[in-house]
């Protein structure tokens, strides 16, 4: 007789179905797992005959064969030791087989019989739960688990002996409760920033419409502290948007203890992260930096310190907002849609702006253009807002807080939010939910300025040489600017400040 359980393999966010048969037989003792499993498949073997033997189940004297079906799929990960030791259990007449046909099944077995977490809990209890099934995970991940349907059933043990106490009706689990991670602590917020006006400004301009920005300016001018306040003001989550960045993360295994949240992602890497950490990849084609911002922020701070390819690579993620991970075997995409936040000083001592400085290395000019050389100009034209944010004063610093902090600008920010939304649905692209993220010809319809407007844009544009992709990002960022004013139609008022957020970056594009 060969028992069945249904567990998964993961690829990428999605699940998809894989049965393990445990098959017990006349022959050679032996244990063996087949179908293309990785290391952690084939270590499986001693981690449940540990974990059977501790719960007072020992193997029989047979030939145990475990197949994880289809074989021509690439299987990895711990998740398969919990299928693999019910599968077991029922063939052997420890648990009775008909109750496994309504689960699926994952988990990761310690030796004395206690079932540990795993990552990808969330995208599996979805994948069941379209098919109809139960799932049955770690205790850790089950308030994780019981976000995938209020109707499925969940079975969240402890260990094999609770598990097998429950099927023989010893004793009833109730089902977890879905978990939500507590908000411990006040974040950062705006009104720590003084002076800065500007940037300001310019960092409300970008939360409100989901803009990639650069800041540029010397060391100790508060770059990084404005990047920090930048979640401070953007708005919760929507429940679509938290079901796709809670599926990344499970995948990731960073769902602390199974609980969502509906804070944006927000991720800085040091500057010396590699191209598969920051893009995604490894040997299990991990999600990346990129994947785990979705629907948040990446922060870049001393952008020039990353290696050029490294940078480069976030090019077609930024337009697409999604990055594809290939491999010999198989390739995985990954959602990336993030919005991007950078600081970097101008020059390799960040003083070349001061008033009065001169280089001593070399002339100030040729200072400044190498070290911006190490960006690529299509990458710096995939930025809509460049500011320079100059060095605070004594004077400044001594000033009283502002008397307008995150909470305010948040309320101007979300109302900005809400105007987008409703406008995109009503094209039918309810996923849609921020100027940066519209399509192209959406946005010259919705962006399209008035008479004075457009004599603007048509000036500037021959001036400033902008490209194509330039062209629409300015009308993207007027849009969110009108947004925040509560102006139905795009004015040269509008334009010109998008504009002026784009001079520096032309200039760095030639210069780059």
């Amino acid at each position: 007789m060969v028992v069945r359980v249904a567990t998964v393999a993961f690829e990428g966010i999605e699940a998809a179905p894989v049965e393990v048969q445990v098959q017990i037989s006349n022959g050679n003792v032996v244990f063996n797992v087949v179908g293309l499993g990785d290391k952690a498949v084939a270590e499986s073997r001693e981690r449940v005959r540990a974990a059977l033997n501790a719960a007072g189940l020992a193997l029989p004297a047979k030939r145990i064969t475990v197949n994880l079906a289809p074989a021509d799929l690439p299987k990895e990960g711990s998740h398969y030791d919990l299928p693999i030791a019910i599968g077991v259990m029922a063939a052997i007449g420890a648990i009775p087989v008909d109750a496994l046909g309504n689960y699926t099944v994952l988990g990761e077995l310690a030796l004395d019989g206690t079932i540990t977490s795993v990552a990808g809990v969330l995208p599996a209890a979805i994948a069941a739960n379209g098919r109809g099934q139960g799932l049955i995970c770690p205790r850790e991940s089950g308030g994780e688990a019981a976000w995938a349907s209020q109707d499925m059933d969940v079975l969240a043990p402890a260990s094999l002996i609770q598990l097998a106490n429950h099927f023989k009706g010893i004793q009833v689990m109730g089902r977890p409760a879905p978990a939500m991670r507590a908000q411990t602590g006040a974040q950062p917020d705006l009104r720590d920033i003084k002076g800065q006006e500007s940037a300001k400004r310019a960092l409300e301009i970008a939360a409100a419409g989901g803009h990639n920005l650069l800041m540029n300016g010397p060391p100790g001018a508060g770059k990084s502290m404005l990047a920090a306040r930048l979640p401070s003001i953007l708005p919760p989550l929507s429940p679509r948007e938290l079901l796709e960045v809670s599926l990344i993360h499970s995948v990731a295994g960073q769902l602390a203890g199974g609980a969502l949240t509906d804070r944006r992602p927000f991720r800085a890497p040091h500057h010396s992260a590699s191209m598969p950490a920051l893009v995604g990849g490894g040997v299990h084609a991990k999600p990346g930096e990129i994947s785990l911002a979705h629907q948040g922020v990446l922060f870049l701070d001393e952008l020039p310190e990353f290696q050029p390819q490294v940078l480069d690579s976030l090019r077609q993620p930024l337009e697409t907002g999604e990055v594809a991970v290939a491999r010999a075997n198989h390739r995985i995409v990954y959602p990336a849609r993030f919005q991007l936040v950078a600081a970097m000083n101008p020059c390799r001592c960040g003083h070349a702006l001061d008033p009065g400085f001169s280089c001593n290395r070399q002339p100030l000019a040729r200072c400044l253009a190498q070290y911006q050389a190490r960006l690529s100009g299509p990458l710096l034209d995939r930025i809509d807002l460049m500011i320079e944010v100059p060095a605070v004063s004594a004077a400044d610093l001594m000033l009283p807080a502002a008397a307008e902090g995150s909470a305010e600008v948040a309320a101007r920010v979300a109302a900005a939010r809400r105007i987008q939304a409703r406008r995109y649905a009503e094209f039918g692209l309810p996923n849609v939910g921020s100027n940066a993220a519209a399509p192209g010809h959406i946005i010259e319809d919705v962006a399209r300025p008035d008479t004075s407007g457009l004599a603007l844009l048509r000036e500037a544009s021959e001036r400033l040489a902008l490209s194509a992709r330039g062209f629409h990002r300015v009308l993207k960022l007027a849009r969110t600017i009108a947004d925040l004013d509560g102006a139905h139609t795009v004015t040269r008022v509008h334009l010109a400040e998008a504009l002026s957020y784009r001079i520096d970056a032309t200039r760095q594009l030639r210069a780059a």
